[in-house]
């Protein structure tokens, strides 16, 4: 196994913590149910109960904070590119000025709604798949009715995703050591970097063909034998109820406060 597949989601699924004894069905429904009920929320005055719920979720958890503050990294650029421009295009109210720019409230505000509710939906995302191993969060998904062609390909995506990685990091040494240098400009290095693409593209066909050759060889496609592997106690389904209460509370205070703004 390829040093990539040690970074993934379920690096700390061994960990010992309530949230990693909780039974797989029972936490994906409800911190499924959590997540959309953190996507629904507008109002400001839920920003803080949102954090708090998150903080308290992940503590739980017992996962080093690094291990957070490292995958929220990536899609944080993203995020970036958000603060960069909302805060000066949204809104008609102006707080500020920096040269020909201005500061709008209402962007700030849209900004912070933002900013809060990314970091809480990825945090629980974080929590709910990487407090599991990931093959047991793909079997809570078809013990509860995903089509077991679609649990395959999300399996086979995140497997092989890392074997993709693997094989560019080889390719790109391997060129390095022809004198390879991405940073110099050039019509000559994009097409060499069009050249790796093409050839990384071709070698995860021919790779995806190997395997799905070997499985049918295997029985592959034949109608599996449901196994019930999860079985849920008093505790998990206590926990469970009380997640679906605070995102319901979410949700229905919400609606109260838009009903109460308009």
């Amino acid at each position: 196994m390829g040093q990539g597949m040690k970074i993934g989601l379920d690096e700390y699924a061994d960990v010992d913590s309530a949230l990693h004894r909780w039974e797989p069905r029972s936490k994906l429904v409800g911190l499924m149910t959590l997540i959309f009920a953190f996507s629904f929320v507008q109002d400001l005055r839920l920003l803080p109960a949102m954090l708090a719920v998150t903080a308290v979720l992940y503590t739980a958890s017992r996962m080093p904070l690094s291990f957070l503050l490292t995958r929220l990294r990536a899609p944080g650029f993203f995020l970036l590119i958000v603060a960069l421009l909302l805060p000066f295009l949204s809104g008609s109210t102006v707080v500020a000025r920096i040269g020909p720019l201005a500061l709008r409230q209402e962007g700030c505000l849209a900004l912070l709604v933002i900013v809060v509710k990314f970091v809480s939906i990825l945090t629980t995302g974080l929590v709910l798949f990487g407090t599991a191993p990931f093959l047991t969060t793909i079997k809570a998904m078809r013990a509860l009715g995903l089509p077991s062609i679609l649990a395959d390909m999300t399996l086979f995506s995140y497997r092989y995703l890392y074997e993709v990685g693997d094989d560019l990091q080889v390719m790109q040494t391997a060129m390095g050591l022809c004198g390879f240098r991405a940073h110099c400009p050039g019509g000559r290095t994009l097409g060499t970097l069009a050249s790796l693409a093409g050839s990384l593209l071709v070698r995860s066909y021919e790779q995806s063909e190997r395997v799905y050759k070997a499985m049918m060889l295997r029985g592959y496609g034949r109608a599996p034998r449901l196994r019930h592997e999860f079985q849920a106690r008093l505790r998990d389904v206590i926990a469970l109820g009380g997640v679906l209460v605070v995102a319901a509370g979410f949700v229905a205070v919400e609606i109260s406060l838009r009903g109460l703004g308009g």
